[in-house]
């Protein structure tokens, strides 16, 4: 693979896209998709950030096709009302970005629906949205859903014993089965959508080391790892770079079904996009098929059946 950049990606005009989050990746990968002349929904739960990212947009790429939507994936309620909403404004859809995410809140916080607040948002909410989003997906053209994991994902642990850390929270812990967790689901969704026929790719992506508000907006600007975001700035590459395995698994026509991309360099911290090496404990078949079981009672969705 060459080094990929956005100038590389093929027209997206005539497509429909929804990327969650509004800020740091989201917004580049929201940015990079409308220039490419998609049709795109930036979906976050902040409307005024979500507004001033839209503007944002249509400054830099003047026509963009760009909107925002109210999307609170922390909230399953919220989850059902956006996808009913974009149900009723369209009638397909094309990609689906399972981007945005938050990162190790220092105490444990819960979601609307009493899910440790990582889990339910990086992954369940996520896992909700594809779900309620699966018939508009079917009727798109050469559907994609990428979803995004983590470097953090390597160290994950499916704790099926202790799913929501209520009998003990660690930070890191928490979001790194976040992260594996979303890459397990990527993965069973394609498996699934071959069985079954569905027709919808499905991919994961992960960012490397990139310079977002995510740490200091779960842990906080003081925290030690806030801190390491502000001051060594420059150990994280820019926002922008750290979108392009998300933009290559979404557009390419190289991008392959069940496949999982990061940079192609240092670790895959950085670099450009490139295959990554997916977790062992993301290749086992069964804790995907299990962890999808249970994931659909908790957030009380059904995939179709054909």
């Amino acid at each position: 693979m060459t080094e990929w950049t956005t100038h590389d990606m093929p027209s997206q005009r005539g497509r429909s896209a929804v990327v969650t989050g509004v800020g740091g990746l989201g917004f580049e990968t929201a940015l990079a998709l409308a220039r490419a002349g998609a049709d795109v929904v930036l979906a976050g739960r902040d409307g005024r950030k979500g507004a001033a990212a839209v503007s944002a947009i249509g400054q830099a790429v003047p026509g963009a096709h760009v909107r925002f939507g109210h999307l609170d994936l922390a909230s399953l309620a919220s989850v059902a009302a956006f996808a009913a909403r974009l149900t009723r404004e369209q009638d397909s859809l094309d990609l689906l970005i399972n981007n945005a995410g938050v990162m190790t809140p220092p105490t444990r916080r819960e979601t609307a629906d009493g899910f440790e607040l990582q889990f339910g948002t990086n992954y369940l909410g996520h896992f909700a949205l594809t779900a309620h989003l699966l018939p508009l997906l079917r009727k798109g053209r050469v559907p994609r859903v990428v979803t995004l994991g983590s470097v953090a994902a390597r160290n994950g642990v499916i704790a099926f014993d202790d799913l929501q850390a209520e009998r003990g929270y660690k930070p890191m812990a928490a979001y790194s089965q976040s992260k594996l967790a979303c890459i397990l689901f990527a993965f069973e969704l394609s498996r699934r959508s071959r069985t079954a026929g569905w027709g919808v790719r499905s991919l994961a992506a992960h960012p490397g080391i990139s310079r977002t508000d995510l740490l200091p907006n779960g842990a906080g600007p003081w925290s030690s790892v806030g801190l390491v975001r502000r001051v060594a700035w420059f150990l994280f590459q820019p926002a922008a770079q750290g979108a392009l395995p998300t933009l290559f698994a979404a557009t390419d026509p190289a991008a392959r079904d069940g496949a999982y991309y990061g940079p192609n360099r240092w670790g895959e911290t950085r670099g450009h996009p490139t295959e990554a090496r997916s977790p062992r404990q993301a290749r086992e078949d069964a804790t995907a098929r299990r962890l999808w079981d249970l994931s659909e009672q908790l957030a009380k969705v059904t995939f179709a059946r054909s």
